[in-house]
């Protein structure tokens, strides 16, 4: 049971990690702390902090949350008025204290401290060819491989050696690269992972999401732009590209499911996507119900969305366990039996006897669907009618999101009609490809999860996404 309970809680997407750093803003520990409580969706497994006094750099990072890992007495020996943050979900290289961000570095050139948000394609050729011409890597992180380049690259000024640095790489990312006296943003070419810039007081602050800089009263600047590099110092914020190719690719499950409702990501709110969202699967595919239900938290909007246009009443029908946290105690049997439903638990006296339409942001594996429509049934629902907010999911992602094998995921595997039965629904239809575009006001996305178009090459073969060679 406890198998399957782990199974349930993972069978959702992760997102690899958030990021925050602030630049020339008194007791800098605390804006981070409180950017990173912010961004702490991103990312549970592990988190840190490394701050600048413009003399030395300080770290202090571990495994936890971020009000498990740092508190008042921790912040205030945290002294400088520069600092980068980190909360990490583990994708390349798993999980560990050895792997929990930010990395800092001690070098002759001067030490420097690095966080980054995303996945590296090539990095594994690159770090073959590192370690034969002498490099030691400290981590199994993929993030690592941009420090040893800079490194390697210390001949140049720290921009030119960062740029450089990351002509190299390929993939999906934003790097937080900080010095005694300089922070350095960094935005993939592709743009596949978001990254904003705010003012605060006489300073600047970055983030994974603009959510981050509502908390602290930092006043949203601007996204940076795919290939772009900003040096932020006490002169001020100087702009230069790293690679003059520039698309806006950005991951269309930023929208879907990761970010928080009241992000912006490149000029279009997370709450307004998810509900017009909704609202299209409403016109795509009415089906006669007494009510919405969305399963919390990530569909909620789109559950509004879909009860505003269908004209069908929307209901709180499942809670969640907001403090379940990442592990607990199952001292018996009797308990085990309970635990896969303490995340999520069904208001019977809403769902008893309705026809209920359930909407999902999207379906990976299926653990989750299958065990929710389930439990609605057990409480009394006549017919459960499922909506999901996205297209279907038939491809790994390779660009930091934890879906690395075709193995894993349902689509991929089974026909619609397959997947109906699956998972026990009355019906099920997803968002298609062109609704997804509309509903986020553009005409760029990578969605190769969606459609197998990846932006970028792929240096590790499609093959080893391919367990069972099937597809």
């Amino acid at each position: 049971m406890q198998d399957e309970l782990k199974e349930f809680m993972s069978s959702k997407l992760n997102e690899e990690c958030g990021v925050f750093g602030v630049f020339n803003v008194e007791n800098a520990s605390e804006i981070t702390y409180f950017g990173l409580h912010s961004l702490q969706h991103r990312g549970q497994e592990g988190c840190g902090m490394v701050v600048s006094d413009e003399q030395n750099l300080s770290i202090k990072k571990g495994e936890g949350l971020v009000a498990e890992i740092f508190n008042n007495q921790i912040l205030s020996e945290l002294k400088g008025c520069h600092a980068i943050g980190h909360v990490r979900y583990s994708t390349a290289g798993g999980g560990g204290i050895e792997n929990v961000q930010p990395f800092l570095f001690r070098h002759h050139t001067g030490d420097f401290a690095l966080a980054h948000n995303g996945n590296l394609v090539n990095s594994k050729d690159i770090k073959l060819t590192l370690e034969k011409n002498g490099s030691i890597f400290q981590s199994t992180s993929d993030s690592e491989t941009l420090a040893h380049l800079i490194s390697r690259n210390g001949k140049h000024s720290r921009i030119d050696a960062i740029k450089e640095s990351l002509r190299m790489i390929e993939g999906g990312f934003a790097f937080l690269i900080l010095t005694k006296d300089s922070l350095y943003a960094c935005r993939d070419k592709h743009g596949l992972r978001p990254l904003s810039l705010a003012r605060l007081n006489n300073g600047y602050v970055v983030a994974s999401e603009t959510c981050a800089f509502d908390v602290i009263g930092a006043k949203y600047i601007r996204d940076l732009l795919p290939g772009e590099v900003l040096k932020i110092a006490r002169d001020g914020v100087i702009s230069s590209n790293y690679s003059l190719f520039s698309k806006h690719h950005m991951c269309a499950m930023e929208y879907v499911y990761f970010s928080r409702p009241d992000s912006v990501m490149e000029h279009v709110n997370v709450h307004e996507f998810r509900k017009e969202s909704g609202r299209m699967l409403a016109r795509i595919s009415p089906v006669e119900a007494d009510i919405v239900v969305g399963v919390p938290d990530s569909s909620l909007s789109a559950a509004l969305g879909y009860s505003l246009e269908s004209g069908i009443p929307y209901e709180i029908g499942l809670i969640k366990n907001k403090y379940i946290g990442r592990t607990f105690i199952q001292p018996s049997q009797k308990l085990r039996e309970k635990s896969v439903k303490m995340k999520l638990s069904v208001i019977e006296s809403v769902v008893k006897d309705k026809r209920v339409i359930l909407i999902d942001d999207s379906i990976v594996r299926g653990t989750t669907s299958r065990r929710i429509i389930a439990m609605l049934k057990e409480a009394g629902a006549k017919e459960v009618h499922v909506r999901v907010a996205s297209p279907q999911i038939t491809h790994p992602c390779f660009y930091g999101v934890d879906i690395s094998t075709y193995e894993e995921l349902i689509s991929a595997r089974l026909s619609l009609e397959e997947i109906n039965r699956e998972i026990g629904s009355d019906s099920l239809v997803f968002l298609d490809n062109e609704a997804l575009y509309k509903c986020a006001k553009r005409t760029e996305l990578c969605d190769a999860c969606f459609t197998g178009k990846y932006p970028t090459n792929l240096y590790q073969p499609i093959e080893e996404a391919n367990k069972d060679g099937k597809f």
